[in-house]
């Protein structure tokens, strides 16, 4: 389903409703009909071909750096 095309300047506000669930990497998931998902510059499938090992590591805390965070996780693993 397309919504119409968006006026030049695009000085409306988005009509896109605000996300109601999170999906399993922690983004809000928010409905975008006029997003075309199979147009080659969307990944609509980001970890296909990912490790369940891979996916184990969380880098979404803004309190930690990379490698800090990657330190934790596998800090954590051991314990576990």
């Amino acid at each position: 389903m397309k919504t119409e095309k968006p006026e030049a300047g695009g000085t409306k506000p988005a009509a896109i409703a605000p996300a109601t669930t999170v999906d399993p990497a922690g983004a809000p998931v928010q409905d975008l009909p006029d997003v075309d998902m199979s147009h080659p510059a969307v990944d609509a499938n980001p970890r296909a071909g990912t490790t369940t090992d891979q996916n184990r590591i969380d880098f979404n805390d803004p309190t930690l750096s990379g490698q800090e965070a990657v330190e934790k996780n596998l800090r954590d693993q051991a314990k576990a």
